[in-house]
């Protein structure tokens, strides 16, 4: 998976609902005075108009140079840019904007994130501050974010690049690295910066939202199975869970590494006020084998205990009715898989990646079956 952030030619390493991964990007770098007419490809055309309107609206800053799109594949287009200060230091940036043609609110709204970022940011966790950010169309176009650039690289967990791997003494810490971010965001104290930030969302909202994502998966027999489990946990759901900031998709693609150790938390798309279990289950989906199919398994994942214990240590606390949050996010990921694979069949998102993942829709499925027999038998 690629990240926005990082300083490698990497793959893009994850998704958002509705949206798809970019992967094996190759990066054509422009600078602020370069003519569009040199440009041959659409992504070129609009790194070179963004190069002019960072130029003029960073002009007091320093000189626009190397402005790259950025392959996120999801809620926003982002690019990477440096800006050449007049006393000689160089700065790197990520520029991200809403997308064209959707209503701007959710993971579309990116001027959200701006808020999110710097009380994070000023509370100490390692994610990029924002020093500039715009909620109208002027001067862009659509509302914008301009980050600070973080150091380290981030991997593919089902396909994890050589390079990266050689860098971790325990593979282990792929995933204990994860856990401890996840701690330290959970014991962050939204209420006395972003008490006001959005209205938090429930359990039962969430598992609307996804369920509604169903139409869209083809496969009539999984499409069923998927109605069930979601009757079941609609049935078994929790109550009076542990409130707070959650990422929405807090896995090891969204971390950026340096030496082994995390360095970043990036891409906040789906960050919400919701039940914490959320961001818990969805690393326990994402790392257990049960969870997919044999040839597209997750490189060196821990035992859950080993996990739960580090997110623990951090000071992480929602660690009750994981059985639920875990079988809940592998739904979720059936849906959000459902989804894109449509729209790689059809070609409106070519992405032969989702072939690996729709190979894993019965073993999600499964698995969430699987785990919701365990809470009922109380194991």
């Amino acid at each position: 998976m690629h990240r926005a952030y990082g300083h490698s030619h990497q793959r893009r390493e994850w998704l958002r609902p509705g949206m798809y991964w970019t992967h094996y990007p190759m990066h054509r770098t422009i600078a602020a005075g370069e003519a569009i007419s040199d440009m041959t490809a659409p992504n070129d055309e609009a790194a070179c108009r963004l190069a002019a309107a960072l130029q003029d609206y960073l002009a007091e800053n320093g000189t626009v140079r190397d402005v790259r799109i950025m392959p996120d594949g999801h809620a926003g287009t982002t690019f990477g840019f440096e800006l050449a200060r007049a006393d000689g230091g160089v700065g790197s940036y990520i520029f991200k904007k809403a997308p064209d043609g959707v209503p701007r609110r959710g993971s579309t709204d990116i001027f959200r994130q701006a808020r999110l970022l710097r009380a994070l940011h000023a509370a100490g966790l390692p994610v990029p501050d924002v020093p500039w950010a715009g909620p109208g169309d002027a001067p862009f176009g659509a509302p914008y974010i301009v980050m600070n650039r973080l150091p380290g690289r981030s991997l593919i967990v089902w396909d994890p690049a050589p390079s990266l791997l050689a860098a971790f003494a325990d593979r282990a810490a792929i995933w204990t690295e994860t856990a401890r971010l996840m701690g330290e965001l959970h014991g962050f104290d939204w209420r006395a910066s972003l008490g006001d930030w959005e209205t938090a969302t429930s359990l039962a909202a969430e598992l609307d939202r996804w369920t509604r994502l169903l139409r869209h998966m083809k496969d009539e027999a999984r499409q069923a199975q998927a109605l069930v489990l979601a009757g079941r946990l609609r049935a078994a759901m929790p109550a009076d869970e542990p409130v707070g900031l959650v990422h929405g998709d807090l896995q090891p693609g969204n971390l950026l590494f340096d030496r082994g150790r995390a360095t970043g938390l990036i891409d906040w798309d789906l960050a919400a006020i919701a039940p914490l279990g959320l961001d818990v289950g969805w690393l326990l989906m994402v790392a257990d084998p049960r969870c997919w199919a044999p040839d597209w398994t997750p490189v060196a994942p821990p035992p859950r205990a080993q996990l739960l214990e580090a997110y623990r240590e951090a000071g992480g606390h929602a660690l009750a009715d994981l059985d639920w949050h875990q079988a809940f996010a592998a739904f979720r990921m059936a849906a959000i898989t459902g989804l894109n694979l449509k729209l790689h069949r059809d070609g409106r998102r070519h992405d032969p990646v989702w072939e690996r993942f729709g190979a894993s829709l019965p073993f999600l499925l499964g698995a969430g079956a699987a785990l919701l027999n365990d809470m009922e038998q109380g194991q």
